[in-house]
């Protein structure tokens, strides 16, 4: 897939990686905002379409889930992606992994109130995590693999996620993710930015815009559904798009 030189610009086109924020930074900045991520109106407002990801997502999980499922959530934050899960299927043993002990901490405590057999938390960056093969019925993934840097990143870390997953798995994402065309990125990128002013202001817009510069290095759609051919996956589909916003799930 194409490759995007990185802009000079306001609009992130493609990974910088140089002076992308360290773990540890990523890390404080999310165990200080639990409470707005406890909350789904406020927590996920920056992604386009959040509510919706997750109730479709979680509908689709109802399709293929049992009571009793084994589910892994990827950068779960307070829990909100598998809170929403536990409404269409439960009890559900649940996963929850993070690099913020207290987005665990509390996602924990809300998902045991909510229908979860079991939660068990692990603290750590993704790319370090480690499962048995086919532990899982399905792996979530909301707002966690644009944290992802280089190419060998994201095929290291997707062939782990076709490993964990037992036959019939699926994996379900959704995420920020970018335009292979230039063009067409600094056009969905005004969109965004548009949203984001109507929800508070230029203020907001520019405080977003800087995290994102900061911190992510999403990569497009085609990339992403083209990699989960490569490591084995067997289909995938799209569930939702909006923007620089998408969801879709890949069937082991």
């Amino acid at each position: 897939m194409q490759t995007l030189a990185p802009s000079p610009s306001s609009v992130p086109h493609a990974p910088a990686y140089a002076g992308k924020s360290t773990l540890d930074e990523i890390r404080a900045r999310f165990d200080n905002d639990v409470e707005r991520f406890s909350n789904l109106e406020t927590g996920q407002q920056a992604a386009m379409d959040s509510p919706l990801a997750l109730e479709l997502v979680a509908q689709s999980c109802a399709t293929h889930l049992e009571a009793g499922a084994k589910v892994l959530d990827l950068g779960c934050g307070a829990g909100n992606f598998t809170l929403r899960v536990l409404k269409e299927v439960h009890p559900l043993d649940c996963h929850l992994a993070d690099l913020s002990q207290p987005m665990l901490t509390r996602a924990k405590s809300r998902v045991l109130a909510t229908g979860a057999a079991t939660a068990t938390t692990y603290q750590s960056d993704l790319r370090a995590l480690d499962f048995a093969p086919e532990s899982f019925d399905a792996i979530l993934a909301g707002a966690v693999l644009h944290h992802l840097r280089d190419d060998s990143d994201w095929l290291d870390v997707f062939t782990k996620l076709h490993r964990w997953l037992r036959p019939g798995g699926r994996l379900y994402v959704a995420d920020l993710v970018w335009f292979d065309m230039p063009e067409v990125q600094d056009l969905m990128w005004s969109r965004y930015g548009r949203y984001l002013e109507s929800l508070g202001g230029a203020d907001y817009r520019a405080k977003v815009f800087a995290y994102v510069e900061k911190e992510d290095s999403p990569r497009s759609l085609p990339f992403q559904l083209d990699l989960t051919r490569r490591v084995g996956f067997s289909g995938y589909d799209v569930l939702h798009r909006n923007s620089v916003f998408a969801c879709y799930f890949a069937i082991k």
